[in-house]
């Protein structure tokens, strides 16, 4: 039993690491186009103290690649910050990022008038010595994107945490707490229920947590679906639920009914990953775009 555990474990933990790594290597293409042209990185430095840029216009700014642009129509950036009362004067931590596709979008967001915190694991705190590589690695390519557009990323802080006992930072010091599919991560790995806990703790009273994250049929087993990627929402509820929280909204706005969760290589399988099996036509998986995906909102109340 615990060989196969073990087995389960890292099954779970290498899906994860490839899924990130393709965020990484689109978020890689747009930022060696920003390093190439000088003028257009000086061009990018938001506006006076003060003033803000907002959303829309930040997604047709020239520091994003046309890959990252063309998963819009899929992530629906601006109406699911909108849907997370994401406003520029907050705090915001952002879970995870890995190759920083929405750290593109919230750091010239938040950089004036608010405080990006971009949430990832410490290395030296994993167990195994591939996870404690991976992070290593993970979190060095972060800063390297971050330290490459100073005019957009200067003021966002990265956060290293251990990932069994999550804290990420003071106390009710945050307004917003947002994780972009990475849930199935959690839940593989056995942490989900501290992660929660974490994000209660940190958010300020009132403050919300904004989830989005690849769905599951409802009644799939999460120990089961998570090496799939995906997760049911009922789960992410009761999760959220047992950390204190209490659901506000749900939004279908990332939703696909085209998304059949049943694929030989899990959620990987359809796009940006196109993890195609052997001998099947791509342009399949193509026409049904990327996931179905929860989007919940979940608040910290004060009741």
């Amino acid at each position: 039993m615990r060989n196969t555990l073990m087995t389960l474990s890292v099954a779970v933990f290498l899906a994860a690491c490839a899924m990130q790594g393709e965020d990484r290597a689109t978020a890689k293409s747009g930022n060696d186009a920003l390093m190439s042209d000088t003028e257009s990185s000086k061009a990018l430095i938001a506006p006076r103290p003060g003033t803000s840029i907002g959303v829309g216009e930040i997604l047709g700014m020239p520091h994003r690649s046309d890959a990252n642009r063309a998963r819009d129509a899929y992530r629906h950036p601006q109406e699911t910050l909108a849907f997370f009362e994401v406003l520029p004067h907050h705090s915001v931590i952002e879970v995870t990022p890995g190759g920083g596709w929405y750290t593109e979008i919230l750091a010239p967001y938040l950089r004036n008038n608010g405080e990006l915190i971009a949430q990832v694991f410490d290395p030296a705190a994993q167990e195994s010595q591939g996870s404690r590589d991976y992070y290593a690695k993970s979190n060095g390519e972060l800063r390297a994107k971050l330290a490459a557009a100073p005019g957009l990323y200067d003021r966002v802080r990265v956060v290293e945490t251990p990932a069994a006992a999550p804290v990420l930072g003071p106390p009710a010091s945050a307004d917003r707490v947002l994780t972009f599919r990475n849930v199935h991560n959690w839940t593989g790995a056995k942490n989900d229920g501290a992660m929660f806990k974490a994000f209660f703790d940190v958010l300020k009273p009132n403050g919300i947590l904004g989830v989005v994250e690849h769905r599951a049929a409802p009644g799939t087993d999460p120990a089961v679906s998570a090496k799939s990627g995906y997760i049911t929402e009922e789960y992410v509820i009761a999760l959220a639920t047992a950390a204190g929280f209490e659901l506000a909204a749900r939004s279908e706005v990332n939703a696909n009914p085209k998304d059949r969760r049943n694929y030989t290589n899990g959620v990987w399988t359809l796009p940006p990953g196109l993890r195609v099996p052997e001998g099947e036509d791509p342009a399949k998986y193509k026409a049904i775009g990327e996931s179905d995906r929860m989007t919940l909102k979940f608040v910290k109340s004060t009741r």
